[in-house]
């Protein structure tokens, strides 16, 4: 291996490193709220509005967040594709983790009245626009390092940093749950997971500030307008198709973690300290069918690949919640390991896919754009929706009707996509996504 070579394949172990610690604190941050929303926030920042009311009212707030995401990949993908991927990176990584440990020294309703969940909101803004900032560039950083035929290989690096997010941020609750008193739990101990955030951030930092820039941006041409200008006018069909192609896996995903979880604990009477654990068993299955599904994508085909996670996806909706319904241990832990296993499949390939359907000039900001949007309309609504479909019918079964409806529109968006795999970057994305990308290996005049 020549030094050329040598130094490459550094800077791609590098990347993928960065990518994976970085997006695992990010997703972290993010995914200590939902479980906090669930568990603890009614009672902190809404109480005297009942059970379902404060949930609702936290669950709102949750949904602020996705709302403030896409205006993360706006402001994020500006300067990332003018300034450059790591810089930007940096600054996205510095936003979440501030913002999160402001949330764990918030006083709550009872020693600051409506001004409590008003800040909450506000911090709740925050961390939205720096998550909204932070898939999309570091997606970028291995697509735009990775070689064509591998890169859905490497991006599995990127895809398991939410599944190891989620798993830090469930299992510090589970551990603070059996080990504090129910009051100390409420009084303090939920605060200890945003408090952390501090460290994991400095060992975010300190990998982020390591890495180099991508060559592709290095060898791109000059940026003359605004990169959402461009995206807009030029590329906003894939946009919003790659939107409602992904919305089934951010609302499978919330629906599972987040609703599910509140469901079962308040409405079920299950423990939440089991509800968790299960969680926590089946994220590993995730972990694994995320590694299979990226790495199979490069020889399958990335919509390929996402056209059989999400009809199984769409199967799997219907039986989630009768499942779940039955509170047999057994069927709720198959229920929920289920989901997070057929989440594997649908989150592998995105990694390498969606930076593939935009060129380089413009491809921070198309890439974030559409995967925040996708989290608005599946992440934001679906656990409040939920809610009040439980509410309204007393029983959760509707919402899986609900999840399969999402999954068929997904599908509908998928088959106006192109694949991509196996695309040079260099190339692609410059017919905004009307033509097919080219494929590894293809014949040209096919």
């Amino acid at each position: 291996m020549d030094t050329q070579e040598a130094r490459r394949s550094a800077q791609l172990r590098r990347a993928a490193a960065a990518a994976l610690i970085g997006t695992a604190i990010e997703f972290y941050d993010f995914f200590i709220y939902g479980t906090a929303a669930a568990l603890v926030f009614g009672g902190v920042f809404f109480p005297g509005l009942g059970t379902v009311g404060a949930l609702l009212a936290a669950f709102s707030v949750y949904a602020v967040a996705f709302l403030a995401r896409p205006l993360g990949a706006v402001v994020f993908g500006h300067f990332g594709d003018r300034l450059g991927r790591r810089a930007t990176l940096v600054v996205s990584l510095l936003l979440m983790g501030l913002s999160t440990a402001l949330v764990g020294v918030l006083p709550g309703y009872g020693a600051w009245g409506w001004w409590a969940p008003a800040a909450l909101v506000l911090l709740r803004v925050c961390q939205g626009v720096g998550l909204g900032g932070e898939w999309g560039g570091a997606a970028l950083l291995i697509a735009e390092n990775a070689p064509a035929g591998r890169r859905g290989r490497y991006g599995a690096f990127l895809q398991l940093g939410p599944t190891v997010g989620f798993a830090l941020a469930n299992g510090i609750f589970l551990v603070l749950q059996l080990a504090l008193s129910e009051r100390s739990f409420h009084g303090w101990g939920w605060r200890v997971p945003f408090l952390a955030s501090l460290a994991l951030v400095a060992m975010g930092l300190f990998v982020r500030l390591r890495i180099e820039e991508t060559p592709l941006f290095r060898a791109g041409e000059a940026r003359t307008r605004p990169p959402v200008l461009e995206v807009l006018r030029g590329h906003w069909r894939t946009v919003l198709i790659g939107c409602g192609a992904i919305t089934v896996g951010y609302a499978l995903f919330y629906l599972t973690t987040t609703y599910a979880l509140a469901y079962a604990t308040t409405g079920l009477g299950v423990p939440g300290t089991v509800v968790l654990s299960m969680l926590l068993t089946g994220v590993a299955g995730q972990a694994v069918t995320v590694w299979v599904s990226a790495r199979r994508s490069d020889r399958w085909g990335r919509r390929r690949m996402l056209q059989g996670a999400t009809g199984l996806a769409v199967f799997w909706s219907l039986l989630l919640f009768p499942l779940l319904e039955t509170v047999s241990r057994p069927l709720m832990f198959l229920a929920l390991a289920g989901s997070m296993v057929v989440l594997g499949c649908l989150l592998g390939p995105l990694a390498a896919y969606l930076p593939e359907l935009f060129p380089t000039r413009v491809r921070y900001t198309g890439a974030a754009l559409t995967y925040n949007l996708g989290g608005v309309v599946g992440g934001a609504t679906t656990p409040l929706i939920a809610t009040r479909l439980t509410d309204v019918y007393g029983t959760a079964e509707p919402v899986g009707w609900y999840l399969a409806a999402l999954g068929l529109v997904s599908l509908c968006c998928l088959r106006l996509l192109p694949e991509t795999s196996g695309a040079d970057l260099a190339l692609a994305g410059a017919d905004g996504g009307r033509r097919r990308a080219p494929v590894l290996g293809a014949d040209p005049a096919a």
